[in-house]
């Protein structure tokens, strides 16, 4: 008979100092209680403690910051340790480079129309601002990658449901051409802004049908871009230890 494990000490109490943290609405840039306080609050040795406050620094939740007034302090995480995690994953999995592909063509066209009804009038202005650097960028492939990052970013984050976020967030990081050998000539940069302003226009008059066949004919022309230049890169498995690098 198989059996769970309990979980260990140290997890319990990183996971207390989570909710503690949240019924005491502690937001990021906030200092958690210092060490002999949660000692006392928890009734645990320092060792544990301090194995909790590494896991949640693993996580990306809090930071150590150092000096005689430092201590944990809350991060407002964002989507690279969920991109790790996945990376590795896929690795153990043998799970090639077209997975990430296949999961984002799922899902962006459906959030995108989501966005369509919710997106707010300072995130349209962001929005148009990315396709307004990606103009100024085209011959920095750094800068326009950024600025396509962020175009996508902010329409998941403006789906209403934060996991579309962290989800978009992480698979973008995965794919990001500086991660993986991926290069985008002139010539398809000028093709993003003109499937990035299609998108836009669309969000802006809250076209759902527009906005969802916008983006996934976006997302298929990426498919087949890569699948035509890096026909390899598609079968390669992204190992851990080369990704987000």
């Amino acid at each position: 008979m198989i059996t769970s494990r309990a979980p260990k000490a140290a997890m319990v109490v990183a996971q207390q100092i989570i909710k503690d943290a949240g019924r005491e609405n502690l937001v990021a840039d906030d200092l958690l209680p210092p060490e002999r306080v949660m000692l006392e609050k928890y009734g645990i040795g320092r060792g544990t403690l301090r194995e909790a406050l590494r896991l949640l620094e693993f996580q990306g939740v809090i930071a150590l910051k150092p000096g005689p007034r430092g201590g944990p302090v809350l991060l407002d995480p964002d989507a690279s340790h969920l991109a790790s995690s996945l990376i590795l994953l896929m690795q153990l999995n043998d799970a090639p480079f077209k997975v990430v592909v296949e999961a984002r063509t799922a899902l962006e066209p459906m959030i995108s129309r989501l966005a369509a009804a919710r997106v707010s009038d300072e995130t349209l202005i962001r929005l148009k601002e990315t396709v307004d650097r990606m103009h100024g960028s085209l011959s920095d492939q750094g800068e326009f990658l950024e600025a396509n990052k962020t175009f996508h970013d902010l329409i998941a984050w403006s789906s209403g449901n934060p996991l579309f976020g962290y989800l978009v967030d992480s698979l973008l990081g995965i794919m990001d051409g500086t991660a993986i050998g991926m290069d985008y000539p002139p010539h398809r940069r000028e093709a993003i802004i003109v499937a990035h302003t299609q998108i836009y226009e669309c969000l802006a008059s809250r076209d759902a049908e527009g906005s969802e066949r916008y983006m996934r004919e976006h997302i298929d022309a990426y498919r087949r871009y890569a699948e035509r230049k890096y026909p390899e890169l598609f079968e390669q498995v992204i190992q851990w230890d080369r990704a987000l690098g």
